[in-house]
């Protein structure tokens, strides 16, 4: 029997206009390579660092949506360490003194929301027969904002799930694209086991994993490294101690994680005060305008739709784009305006299935009579659909309850379109808990 940990290290770019310590432009993307650099962040001799404030308060910001405790006094630290990526032969970074820590998302304890600055970018090439690796320091000193869990995580899903609800979280905070593909949000689980034997508890060694730029790959490394880990165990019984702690690249196409390095202690880095930069003091006042500007959280968007009749898969969608908010929001009110009473259940039918772009069309489309059907041939279609998908319905029995909503459209094409989405949805839900 074995307990599985996991810990999450998630660092995330932030959307400024300039870089942190200097300014040149932070979009790199698919820019000239080393086009947006200067003295500072190339690490010049005698160029001076200065703090971007907008990424100062993005981080508290992000920090507060949290649940953080935001401190009064940080600083900035030199985290000492060599490679052709960092300039400078340190990165800026922040080590005692975060700017938030013991914070709290969907119960997973939050440890720390720090600040500093993204390395460059390393091009392993072939240039002739000879094998050469390229930098492009354009993403060097880019704003980045590290957060980083307790390992309170206890499977491969629950982390991508609450990875896909963070990167939610800061899209909808206006802090971050937070873009896995194009590298601004990066995650590297660390992940070990509690594993009981004849009434005793061993641990196995801790184990970072790195090069994850997906959710699924993050979801698919943490699976693979359980196996792996019990695996060794059982021949090795090797357990956590000071020092063993090792790092693990994920390996797409082998499917598998490949040993890398033994993962560095916080004293190997040396740490100490970044010179060059004065300590950060906040204001309660400043901590408090920010909180006032925090606009509304997903889960809020996600509970208020629920309260006007959505299901909560139709609450989940909308809640992803303020857009389709607006638009369910107008057209309930547009339908009250000329008495047209409609089910907000319907409107999000329509949006989720992108029959509509504005709220004035809702009513054009609700409004077209449509000839009504009997009951007993809207139960004939349902009982119809539940017989042909047997898979769909084992997966609802097993509780996961949004694959109703792959039946709700199976049965309005068997339909035509003629049949209340809503009426269908309630009758699926009252006969699937029933068998």
């Amino acid at each position: 029997m074995s307990k599985v940990f996991i810990g999450l290290e998630i660092h995330i770019e932030l959307k400024t206009n300039s870089k942190m310590f200097c300014r040149c432009r932070a979009d790199y993307f698919g820019k000239l390579p080393n086009s947006h650099v200067c003295p500072v962040c190339l690490g010049l001799p005698g160029a001076l660092p200065f703090p971007n404030q907008k990424a100062i308060e993005q981080v508290i910001t992000t920090g507060l949506a949290l649940n953080c405790q935001m401190t009064n006094f940080s600083k900035f630290d030199r985290k000492n360490y060599f490679y052709p990526d960092l300039p400078k032969g340190y990165q800026i970074s922040q080590y005692d003194l975060p700017l938030c820590q013991r914070g709290e998302f969907q119960g997973v304890r939050v440890r720390r929301v720090h600040l500093e600055e993204d390395t460059g970018k390393l091009f392993h090439e072939t240039v002739g027969s000879e094998k050469v690796t390229l930098i492009d320091f354009n993403r060097s000193g880019v704003p980045l904002m590290e957060i980083v869990t307790e390992p309170d995580l206890r499977s491969p899903t629950q982390t991508k799930d609450f990875l896909k609800n963070l990167q939610q979280l800061v899209r909808s905070l206006k802090v971050a694209d937070a873009d896995m593909e194009k590298g601004q949000m990066r995650c590297e689980p660390t992940v070990n086991l509690e594993i009981e034997e004849k009434g005793k508890k061993y641990y196995t060694p801790l184990v970072e994993i790195k090069n994850i730029n997906s959710f699924r790959f993050a979801e698919k490394a943490i699976e693979y490294e359980i196996q792996r880990q019990q695996a060794e165990f059982s021949q090795s019984r090797i357990e956590k101690q000071p020092g063993n702690k090792t790092t693990r690249g994920w390996d797409q196409k082998k499917q598998q994680t490949v040993l890398q390095r033994e993962k560095e202690e916080a004293a190997d880095y040396r740490y100490f005060p970044e010179p060059d930069i004065p300590p950060i003091r906040l204001a309660k006042d400043q901590i408090e305008r920010i909180k006032k500007q925090l606009p509304e959280l997903p889960e809020a968007k996600i509970e208020k739709l629920k309260k006007m009749g959505l299901s909560d898969y139709q609450a989940k969608l909308l809640s992803k784009t303020d857009t389709d908010i607006q638009i369910l929001e107008e057209g309930v009110r547009i339908g009250e305006r000329v008495k047209v009473k409609i089910a907000p259940s319907k409107i999000a039918d329509l949006i989720i299935n992108k029959k509509v772009k504005t709220a004035k069309e809702i009513i054009d489309k609700l409004s077209v009579e449509k000839p009504k059907m009997k009951e007993e041939e809207l139960l004939l279609a349902i009982d119809k659909t539940i017989e042909d998908n047997p898979s769909v319905v084992e997966q609802f029995k097993k509780g996961k309850t949004t694959v109703v909503e792959f039946l709700v459209g199976q049965v309005m094409a068997k339909t035509k379109g003629q049949a209340d989405p809503q009426k269908v949805r309630e009758i699926l839900h009252e006969k699937l808990k029933s068998s």
